[in-house]
């Protein structure tokens, strides 16, 4: 179950694991830390930092796509408007209706030297991630649920006061689920960042800054959501804008 100290808010929630028994498992694929450009839909592991004056100018020109407006209203908001955690049957993103739960594949994605519920394929109980918002390795276990976290990227409640509100509850679920808004992060910068957008919050790391204004751009692109014009300046900004 969800350790007590894992904080389910709008922009994070908790890894945590259900299982008391181990096995052993293979290690994430090569290629750990992609570019955000180079990964569009959010499949391979990572977020490596955009460090080329070319890939600065691509960032910079993904980010001026970014349509603005003004922050609207929390009300209403609640984390159950996007369907139940890590649900694996949200439609139109990749790795749903596969047998294992998002908050799993997400491990799966970006987690090294993986370890497994005896038993299963799907349910990792033990994990290295390197962390991309701090840049410092988390050896995971489940007796220390609440170190990782699942960010995401957009925070639900950020796209609630961005549009959300409107939106299908299809929609929503999807922007829940889809692993191009995912990260599995570490605890306490995630729960620093609640619902903030770049404006407010960037990640302590600053090589990888250019990269997470690509990924949250990446996200609001697809769902057609604005952002704040601070956000887009800070992302910009970012990106040498």
């Amino acid at each position: 179950m969800l350790a007590a100290a894992v904080l389910l808010v709008s922009g994070c929630e908790g890894l945590g694991d259900d299982s008391s028994s181990t096995g052993a498992g293979p290690t994430a694929a090569d290629g750990w830390a992609v570019s955000p450009l180079k990964n569009p839909e959010g499949t391979k592991p990572g977020l490596a930092p955009v460090t080329t004056d070319a890939d600065k100018a691509a960032a910079r020109k993904l980010i001026e796509e970014l349509s603005t407006k003004g922050r609207g209203p929390k009300t209403g908001y609640a984390r159950d408007k996007f369907g139940y955690a890590w649900m694996d049957t949200a439609d139109g993103v990749p790795l749903a209706r596969n047998g294992c739960d998002t908050r799993n594949d997400l491990i799966h994605r970006d987690g090294q030297n993986l370890r497994f519920r005896a038993g299963s394929d799907c349910v990792v109980i033990a994990m290295t991630l390197h962390d991309p918002y701090t840049g410092t390795t988390i050896e995971w276990r489940k007796q220390k649920a609440a170190e990782v976290q699942i960010d995401h990227v957009v925070p639900l409640s950020y796209s609630w006061q961005m549009g959300a509100s409107r939106w299908p509850e299809a929609k929503r679920k999807q922007l829940a689920n889809d692993v191009l808004n995912l990260i599995p992060v570490e605890g306490r910068a995630n729960s620093a960042k609640g619902d903030s957008g770049p404006a407010s919050w960037l990640p302590p790391n600053k090589p990888i800054r250019c990269a997470y204004a690509v990924r949250f751009a990446q996200v609001a692109i697809k769902y057609e959501m604005p952002v704040t014009a601070a956000d887009k300046q800070m992302m910009l900004r970012q990106c040498g804008g």
